[in-house]
């Protein structure tokens, strides 16, 4: 298995391993989250293009089964998203990758990594937690992440517990 940077050809594929990771949320009574589209071509396009799209694939055909985007925020990278497709789950995929993120964070000098998650959600912050991951308390945030937690407010994320965590490099 490889983790390498997305490429065209890969985006819909990224499309396909959200909505396939997205129904786990069915069974913790969050369908809301489970029929939320996949990320836009070109939101991916543009994560793709910034280098920040980074795909796991398995040989002998390099089919991404697994994927990380970030952005750059706040003088860190932030993981916009991690998802696994299922029937590569317990690999060790999101942890490989987040890892990649890391190194590649330190590479351009950043703090840390940071991102945001449902706090109860036992794939999410208990497992961001597992991996370094500290709650980054709301007071604190500086001004990308408080725009990021605003838009998740606004698009009705809140609805359910979250939180911003920080992984110091």
């Amino acid at each position: 298995m490889t983790i390498r940077p997305a490429r065209p050809a890969d985006l819909p594929r990224l499309q396909e391993i959200e909505t396939a990771a997205g129904e786990a949320f069915r069974t913790l009574g969050m369908p809301e989250i489970a029929d939320d589209a996949p990320p836009p071509l070109a939101t991916l396009e543009h994560h793709r293009r910034e280098g920040l799209a980074w795909v796991f694939t398995t040989p002998p055909d390099d089919t991404p089964v697994a994927y990380l985007l970030a952005d750059r925020t706040d003088g860190n990278l932030h993981i916009e998203q991690v998802s696994v497709h299922p029937s590569h789950a317990r690999r060790r995929l999101g942890r490989a990758l987040i890892d990649h993120a890391a190194h590649q964070a330190r590479t351009e000098g950043a703090r840390a990594l940071t991102l945001t998650t449902f706090t109860e959600v036992p794939w999410n912050a208990p497992y961001y937690a597992r991996l370094g991951f500290e709650e980054f308390p709301a007071p604190e945030l500086p001004p990308g992440l408080r725009e990021i937690r605003a838009r998740e407010a606004a698009a009705g994320l809140d609805r359910w517990p979250r939180l911003v965590m920080r992984r110091e490099l």
